[in-house]
């Protein structure tokens, strides 16, 4: 009989966090400013106990419920009140400005010099000198403006004005063409064929994954 109720109990967890999860929107799964943080590990806590809970499950439930009632309503305030949403989730940091780095910014952001560095080299800048503006934002992500003659070279800067930007559609999956998908194209069988048969595969089994770019070139990727 207790088996039983922990399944049920445990099904009812999984129900009631899915449920609060969708309630809240995605940023759960998202970046996450401290009181998302916070609240994403209580009401999972709450939700664990409730998966085990078999003499009064609707305690937790309660529990988690008001929580995710808190943490709703606190959304809400946030978007409706700038004050409010300042105060919630904080506000960004300037690490380093000019080529000057704000160590009293960085004590007030709680970060150590190391950890800036780190983050540095995670967003690709090993030379700091290449940095213009370093921005901690209230998410705990790294934000920066590269100094003008390190920044990526845009088309612009050279007047060139390329096509504009398409995703690239799957043809084939898992040696399966996806026949909507090839319409959609406006491209039918014979066309695939003759693909294929110019790029030295005799059937769509041979493809893990084929795409289509804006250019109508249909790239390959042989099963291996």
């Amino acid at each position: 009989m207790d088996f039983v109720k922990v399944i049920l109990t445990s099904l009812l967890s999984a129900v009631s966090l899915f449920l609060i999860a969708k309630v809240l929107g995605h940023k759960q799964m998202a970046q996450l400013d401290f009181f998302d943080y916070v609240t994403g590990i209580t009401i999972g806590s709450i939700a664990a106990e409730l998966a085990t809970e078999l003499e009064s499950p609707s305690k937790p439930l309660i529990a988690m419920v008001v929580y995710g009632a808190v943490a709703y309503a606190i959304t809400i305030i946030a978007h409706k009140f700038p004050k409010a949403r300042k105060f919630i989730n904080g506000t960004p940091t300037i690490i380093m400005d000019g080529g000057k780095l704000y160590r009293g910014n960085m004590k007030k952001a709680k970060l150590e010099l190391s950890e800036f560095m780190v983050m540095c080299r995670q967003e690709g800048y090993f030379d700091i000198n290449e940095i213009e503006t370093a921005i901690f934002e209230y998410n705990g992500r790294l934000t920066i403006l590269p100094k003008s003659k390190k920044r990526p070279l845009n088309p612009e800067d050279v007047g060139i004005s390329p096509k504009k930007a398409a995703i690239c559609t799957e043809i084939i999956m898992d040696g399966r063409i996806l026949h909507e998908n090839l319409k959609r194209r406006g491209f039918n069988l014979e066309w695939l064929e003759k693909q294929l048969e110019s790029q030295r595969y005799e059937s769509p089994r041979e493809i893990f994954l084929g795409i289509c770019d804006q250019n109508n070139k249909l790239t390959l990727f042989p099963v291996e």
